[in-house]
């Protein structure tokens, strides 16, 4: 990949500098926030699609046969 060039307006030029203050790039910054930006939206998503399955009734009674199967399999 190459070079990007990226133009912060005020609120994000604030952000960066207090990224960088402890001495770390600018660089070094914005590929971490966006590497942070990246996970979020992954955990976001995920949690989006677990809410959507625990609201599905099917998925729901799915999830209670297997755990009854699984009880019957537990070790006393």
């Amino acid at each position: 990949m190459g070079t990007i060039t990226f133009r912060p307006d005020a609120e994000t030029e604030r952000a960066l500098d207090e990224l960088t203050a402890g001495g770390q790039s600018a660089s070094a910054a914005i590929r971490e926030a966006l590497l942070l930006a990246a996970r979020v939206r992954r955990e976001e998503q995920l949690r989006e699609e677990a809410l959507s399955l625990a609201a599905d009734p099917s998925d729901a009674a799915e999830a209670r046969a297997v755990l009854a199967d699984m009880e019957s399999l537990r070790a006393w």
